[in-house]
C-alpha cells in the first residue's frame, strides 16, 4: 500500500481557488510535512464547489468527494469540531474529517485545521507513514 498526505478542504461557496491553494500551502509549510504523494479530500457535496476544482489544479493533486457517513465515521478523531458544518452537512467538520477519511485505517491527523478567508484545511498522513 503507497504512503501518502491527505488534505481535507472545506469553503464557504465562492472561495476562490488561489485563496484555498494558498491556505493548503501553508499548512505543509507549518505542519512541516515530508514529501509524498498529495491527494485532496472533501465533502461530496462540496466537491463541485469552483474553488476546490481549481484548488487542485494549482496544487497539483487529485480532489476526492467522501460520503457525509465516512466524514461522521471520523467524529471522534477530530480535534476541532465545527458547528456550521454540524448544522449544515450533520458533519462534525469538514476538513479534519475529510483528511482522516481520506488517510484510510491508521491514519493520523498532523495538527489542527488551519482556517483563512473563508477556506478551511487539515492533513493527515496515512496510516502506511512510520
Amino acid at each position: 500500500m503507497s504512503r501518502f498526505i491527505a488534505i481535507g478542504l472545506g469553503c464557504r461557496a465562492g472561495v476562490k481557488g488561489e485563496a484555498i491553494a494558498a491556505l493548503t500551502r501553508r499548512a505543509l509549510a507549518e505542519l512541516q510535512v515530508p514529501d509524498g504523494e498529495r491527494r485532496l479530500f472533501t465533502l461530496a457535496a462540496k466537491a463541485g464547489e469552483p474553488g476546490l476544482i481549481e484548488a487542485a489544479r494549482l496544487i497539483g493533486a487529485p480532489l476526492t468527494p467522501l460520503r457525509l457517513e465516512a466524514l461522521q465515521a471520523e467524529a471522534g478523531r477530530i480535534l476541532t469540531p465545527s458547528t456550521p458544518a454540524r448544522s449544515r452537512f450533520d458533519a462534525p467538520n469538514v476538513a479534519e474529517a475529510a483528511a482522516l477519511a481520506g488517510a484510510g485505517a491508521g491514519g493520523r491527523l498532523l495538527g489542527p485545521r488551519l482556517a483563512a478567508d473563508g477556506a478551511t484545511c487539515a492533513i493527515a498522513l496515512s496510516g502506511t507513514w512510520p
